[in-house]
């Protein structure tokens, strides 16, 4: 099993960046596939990114794409989301967690982390 840590969340200004870290620790963190989500208050949790095993596939939600970049490093088994051009509709709770493939939605990942909350002030 792998433990998620999300961090990297704060409050920035419409147009400003940040980037979101989810750090692995347990098991074989490169063999699985990371997916990104985010859940906004009153909102069902949504799926953003995912990037499979490898690197050899990145998706996007048509919400973040060209403004969100997702990658992986997996000597140090850590997933980074660049989220740049943020809008005040970003604001949400953001998430990682493992599955396999990128494929499915949220109740097909598992191994949550905790949440890293972003804020972005009109």
């Amino acid at each position: 099993q792998v433990q998620l840590v999300e961090s990297g969340g704060g409050l920035v200004q419409a147009g400003g960046s940040l980037r979101l870290s989810c750090v692995a620790s347990g098991s074989i963190f490169s063999i699985d596939a990371i997916g990104w989500f985010r859940q906004a208050p009153g909102k069902e949790r949504e799926r953003i990114s995912c990037i499979d095993s490898g690197d050899r596939n990145r998706n996007y939600a048509d919400s973040v794409k060209g403004r969100f970049t997702v990658s992986r490093d997996d000597a140090r088994a850590i997933v980074y989301l660049r989220m740049s051009g943020l809008k005040p509709e970003d604001t949400a709770i953001y998430y990682c967690a493992t599955r396999p493939l990128c494929d499915g939605g949220p109740a097909e990942f598992r191994d949550w982390g905790q949440g890293t909350q972003v804020t972005v002030s009109p």
